[in-house]
């Protein structure tokens, strides 16, 4: 795939995604889409996982919004980073957030098939996260990393 393509599919994701359009979204993804965010050590296959896991991401942070400023690609995939704004809502996370918006930057890894987005790998730090929403980062990780409450190292 050429790499303006794989920039324009990347871009037109990161406009569905900062207006909550799921459908939007969904239709630029391959039917084997693999969603990957190792922050809340998820990944999503295919496209009803997909539609599921966005619905509960907009949900949990419903003013979500990401600017790409670069990218790079190899011919194959495309990586791109940013900035992502957004508010941390409700109790997904087993915290209750302050309300304020946070600002964070992201590095996406993109992976494409059939003239669509097969991978995409979402990398933030939780950390950041936690501290902008604030919320203890210890108490995100218990509730999205059981085994490892127990101190075990990972």
């Amino acid at each position: 795939m050429h790499e303006q393509r794989m920039i324009e599919l990347a871009h037109a994701l990161a406009v569905a995604k900062s207006r909550q359009d799921v459908p939007a979204a969904l239709r630029l993804f391959h039917p084997d889409m693999a969603l990957e965010t190792p922050a809340f050590g998820t990944t999503y296959r295919g496209l009803a996982e997909n539609e599921k896991a966005l619905r509960g991401f907009f949900a949990s942070f419903p003013d979500y919004d990401v600017a790409l400023g670069g990218h790079a690609s190899d011919g194959d995939t495309l990586a791109c980073w940013g900035t992502a704004r957004l508010t941390m809502t409700g109790n997904r996370f087993g915290v209750v957030p302050n309300g304020e918006r946070a600002e964070i930057p992201v590095f996406i890894q993109f992976a494409f098939k059939d003239d669509l987005i097969a991978g995409e790998r979402f990398f933030f730090d939780l950390a950041t996260l936690c501290a902008r929403s604030g919320v203890s980062t210890d108490a995100v990780r218990q509730r999205l990393f059981p085994a490892l409450a127990g101190g075990e190292a990972a």
